[in-house]
């Protein structure tokens, strides 16, 4: 698999641990906006992230080469499709019952 090499600026918080706070995909700068998961795998750790732009992604950091790759990106467009669909809806349903 490739995966896309990219810049991230961190807090260092408790303990130390790094938290990944924005990231940069070519000139474009995402703020992260939530940390939904972490997890540990043998060579790197993992981020699932929701940037400013309401996309979701999966980055990583290989701790030993001071590397980070973009592993997975959503599109934030399909979260608001899906909410105006799920608020017509209701709206269509309460018509309805009116």
């Amino acid at each position: 698999m490739n995966f896309f090499s990219i810049k991230v600026q961190c807090y260092a918080g408790y303990c130390g641990e790094e938290t990944p706070r924005r990231f940069f995909l070519h000139d474009r700068q995402i703020e992260v906006v939530e940390v939904i998961d972490r997890w540990l795998a043998p060579d790197h750790r993992y981020f699932k992230l929701r940037g400013n732009d309401g996309a979701l992604y999966i980055i990583r950091n290989d701790v030993a080469h001071g590397v980070w790759q973009l592993t997975m990106y959503i599109s934030g467009q399909n979260d608001m499709l899906s909410k105006t669909a799920t608020s017509e809806q209701l709206h269509q349903h309460q018509g309805e019952t009116n």
